[in-house]
């Protein structure tokens, strides 16, 4: 039991201390110039230092943006996916509109964003609720989409209505796919973050990580960055752990 243990623990630390010592290697190789990779320990230092000043808040600030640009893009995309994943008529209309706007990088909307919008929480609101919620409503619409049908053609043999099947057929087997929905969601909407920031942010991580471009504080844009990939990958681990006790009765069917 203690060596399962120990070696899922080496596993999990392997790829980390990995990007560690490669990270240390490139800084002493002397291909790339010292100054402008900041060593492991420099980098720590540096948060260190942060963390008794700026960048709780900033970390504060950022997390509730995306949580609020997901939660909102989420709110709308799950509905949106019922329906285009239920009702092909639609979806065959409306997939190519959502196929381009899902293309178009929400950097290059900034500009438009800040003449309707202005350049408060607002607009870096619709920033990340944008990304969040053509991500999420793809993986909506695909997954309910998918649904085989002889699960309704049974439900329907023993006599289920249509408001039946769709409460007790379709939406229990579309919850994997909203907290996938969910999962990617997040994960743009952080990647979408410091674009989101550009819009006159005064606090956040995207914010930390530009205010320390304007002045080449590189140490500081790592640690920004590194932040991020933190808070989001401890997110989705949360996420992952929700699903798999909301999923238990999938692991019973297979």
């Amino acid at each position: 039991m203690i060596g399962g243990h120990l070696r899922r623990t080496a596993l999990i630390l392997s790829p980390w201390l990995a990007i560690v010592g490669l990270w240390y290697a490139v800084h002493y190789s002397g291909l790339i110039n010292p100054a402008l990779v900041p060593p492991p320990h420099a980098v720590a230092a540096r948060f260190a230092e942060l963390s008794s000043g700026r960048l709780p808040m900033d970390v504060l600030m950022s997390t509730r943006r995306v949580l609020t640009g997901v939660a909102l893009g989420i709110a709308l995309a799950v509905p949106a996916g019922f329906v285009l994943g239920w009702y092909r008529p639609v979806r065959v209309f409306v997939d190519p509109l959502v196929n381009f706007f899902r293309a178009l990088p929400p950097i290059a909307l900034i500009p438009l964003v800040i003449v309707h919008f202005g350049v408060d929480e607002l607009a870096k609101t619709v920033i990340l609720f944008y990304a969040a919620f053509f991500a999420g409503v793809i993986v909506m619409y695909e997954g309910i989409a998918q649904i085989s049908p002889i699960y309704l053609r049974v439900a329907r043999t023993l006599g289920a209505n249509d408001r039946e099947i769709f409460l007790k057929v379709v939406v229990p087997m579309t919850v994997p796919h909203m907290l996938t929905a969910l999962r990617v969601a997040l994960g743009v909407a952080w990647a979408t973050l410091v674009a989101s920031e550009l819009i006159a942010a005064q606090r956040g991580l995207g914010a930390l990580i530009q205010d320390a471009a304007s002045f080449f504080q590189l140490d500081i844009i790592y640690v920004g960055i590194i932040s991020i990939g933190f808070i989001a990958l401890a997110m989705d681990l949360v996420l992952r752990r929700v699903a798999r006790r909301l999923l238990v009765w999938q692991e019973r069917m297979a």
